[in-house]
């Protein structure tokens, strides 16, 4: 048996990992892990290579020049200067190259992005046509739309026309040699309509460009099996990293499946017949003559049966028999599926309380006549009994006053997995900042701020001993009939080593809340709940979605509106305007205040965020210097103020709706819950 073992393992190894090493010759591919720094931008990761990023480690659509401070990207056979770069929404401002500094060029082409990795972005863009070699001799005066070029054409004289060309673009009395087209944004063509002069200034401020990595597909597919993406440029196909060798994702998958099958198929196996020998050998013993100095005491026999219904995951330690009346679970109860059956009327659909990723929720009574919520988990299988082990042994192992309480579950033999809680009357915060409880106006201001205090201290608590929640929603924040803050569903959740930085895993939780950097490299830390919670504090103070596809599409993650309303100084239009921000000195403050701590949180950067603690003691002082008045007038500092204005330092917003040279726009006037 282990002979033929041995040779299956080799077989599915040399079938899921190519072992040559012909990819790219003498490379280290481990570089791979790399991220690099190019100009303004930090921490570039897939697809984009450059710097100390092997260009073999992305297409080589996304490899970017990385000179003098100014990254540089070739499309279509022209160089663009990149102005900006967002990961999370995809798209970039670009401007041409050859046109920096200058309106004249000998790289007459059009600037096309017509590919299945770059397009224009319609809603921001429009197209300037330049027209070069026209002459203009018989003009005058000359109009503001026209400048000198010597660009050894027939005629030295260019001109440009904004947005659509006429049937006839040439003006009366020019002959013109070439004309191309270049992008500019909408906001800035609105601005050289005012002042003709700033061309060249309007040309340098860009255009936005989407972009689409069509691999992608295969590169999660890559990342499942812990490999990472590559490209063979002499293929021109995506590849799998593996270590230092190319390697088929696929393949691996399915060779490890087999694999974990067989050594599950021999242990199981190994263990039943070391139970016949043992079986066998007992009853041998008993047909032989018992000696004179032995008790007689029959072995009772063993039944193979049980070994037969052990589905093939881990399973769990119980402190007692869990199959007899009050056993315990890591130290929990164990209830029979019976009694939950009974409990929850066979699972009334009128007793759902709520659904989500895992399982649905239902209200129960015990026969103790304990109030519960039940979790039905959707499905038996490995994942699942995962995600369960996980939430029992996380709720049992830490007690806070801000974390739901697990009063017990089935156990892994139940015909399905249940997890039974305390139930919490008043809902979800989701319910009640945009759900079926918001018109009942309870949430004002001071109980808004108690909730996001409450639920950084759970989370605090979490990571303080090693825990990731990774799933902070709206949706997972319970409330009880107090208000007081009672959060939930662990599912998701991961213990954290104290040896290791972060935690790898495949994409998971939900949109909205994911930490962005989780999505580029998949690797979760603390931070990445700050992350989350920064959009629970946005929407404690705007009462708006996290994602809402009915919103500006730029805006339907509110993370990315809220960013940019604080870079602009715009949080009066993010507070919602029934918690008293435009009449209210003391809301409008702290307000402002936990708009600036929410920004940090959102930073895309996840060393840039405070820790859990920091948010906790950010919020806190936030209600501290409300309740600490003076003259009962509270002691806050006018954050809108120029010494201390919000966020005077930081760079300007992301958003493309924004965009422009400042010359340009200072010059002119432009027109699952329990």
């Amino acid at each position: 048996m282990l002979p033929l073992l041995f040779l299956l393992f080799l077989f599915f190894f040399f079938c899921s990992v190519d072992v040559t090493r012909s990819f790219p010759a003498d490379a280290d591919l481990s570089n791979c892990t790399q991220t690099f720094d190019c100009g303004p931008f930090r921490n570039l990761t897939y697809p984009f290579t450059g710097g100390s990023r092997p260009s073999y480690c992305g297409p080589p659509e996304f490899h970017l020049s990385c000179v003098d401070d100014s990254p540089e990207l070739t499309i279509a056979s022209l160089s663009y200067r990149v102005l900006k770069l967002d990961p999370v929404r995809q798209n970039l401002t670009l401007a041409r190259s050859d046109l920096w500094n200058s309106t004249c060029t000998d790289k007459l082409a059009n600037s096309t992005l017509e590919s299945v990795f770059f397009s224009y972005d319609e809603d921001d863009d429009m197209d300037v046509t330049i027209f070069y070699g026209c002459n203009s001799t018989l003009i005058s005066p000359k109009p503001k739309n026209w400048f000198f070029c010597d660009l050894n054409l027939t005629f030295d004289d260019a001109y440009y026309v904004i947005g659509p060309v006429p049937l006839d673009p040439i003006m009366s009395g020019f002959k013109c040699s070439v004309g191309i087209t270049v992008p500019i944004l909408k906001t800035t063509a609105a601005v050289l309509v005012a002042n003709r002069s700033l061309f060249g200034e309007a040309i340098m401020t860009g255009f936005n460009v989407n972009y689409t990595n069509p691999y992608e597909k295969q590169c999660a597919k890559c990342l499942n099996v812990n490999g990472l993406c590559g490209f063979d440029s002499d293929k021109n196909r995506p590849v799998c990293i593996c270590g230092n060798r190319v390697c088929n994702p696929a393949g691996l998958a399915v060779g490890g499946a087999i694999l974990f099958g067989v050594f599950v198929g021999f242990y199981v196996y190994y263990f039943i017949q070391r139970k016949k020998k043992k079986l066998a050998a007992q009853t041998q013993s008993k047909e032989l003559p018992t000696p004179l100095t032995s008790k007689g005491v029959a072995t009772p026999s063993t039944d193979l049966s049980q070994f037969q219904s052990i589905p093939s995951y881990p399973s769990f330690t119980c402190k007692s028999d869990y199959d007899n009346k009050g056993s315990t679970y890591f130290g929990v109860q164990v209830f029979s599926y019976n009694e939950l059956e009974e409990a929850t009327e066979n699972f009334n659909p009128a007793k759902e309380l709520g659904d989500g990723g895992f399982g649905t929720v239902y209200y129960g009574k015990l026969h103790d006549g304990r109030v519960v919520a039940v979790k039905r988990l959707y499905e038996n299988n490995f994942k699942r009994v995962e995600q369960f082990m996980n939430e029992v042994e996380i709720l049992t192992r830490l007690e806070h006053r801000n974390l739901v309480k697990l009063y017990g579950c089935t156990s892994r033999r139940s015909r399905e997995l249940l997890l039974v809680y305390e139930y919490i009357p008043n809902g979800t915060v989701a319910d009640h900042l945009h759900g079926k409880r918001v018109e009942s106006g309870c949430l004002s201001w001071p109980v808004r701020l108690s909730i996001a205090i409450e639920t950084a201290d759970a989370l605090a608590f979490l990571h303080r001993n090693d825990v990731i929640h990774r799933d902070v929603k709206t949706n997972n924040i319970l409330i009880d009939n107090d208000f007081c803050v009672k959060v939930a569903d662990f599912g998701l959740s991961r213990l954290f080593p104290n040896d290791v930085t972060h935690v790898s895993t495949a994409p998971q939780g939900t949109p909205g809340y994911v930490d962005p950097e989780y999505y580029q490299c998949y690797q979760l830390t603390d931070k990445s709940d700050v992350y989350s919670f920064g959009v629970v504090l946005i929407e404690l103070l705007s009462s708006l979605q996290a994602v809402d596809t009915n919103r500006h599409r730029h805006d339907i993650n509110l993370a990315n509106l809220a960013v940019n309303k604080i870079q602009n100084h715009l949080v009066n239009e993010l507070v919602d305007p029934h918690l008293g921000y435009e009449t209210n000195y003391s809301v409008r403050q702290m307000t402002t205040a936990v708009a600036e701590l929410a920004f940090r949180c959102l930073q895309q950067e996840r060393d840039m965020r405070p820790t859990m603690d920091e948010v906790l003691e950010g919020l806190k002082a936030v209600q501290n210097e409300d309740l600490g008045s003076e003259n009962g007038e509270a002691v806050v500092l006018d954050i809108r103020s120029d010494e201390v204005g919000l966020l005077r330092n930081m760079p300007p917003p992301l958003s493309p709706d924004s965009n422009g040279a400042d010359k340009l726009v200072s010059g002119s006037t432009t027109p699952s819950s329990f």
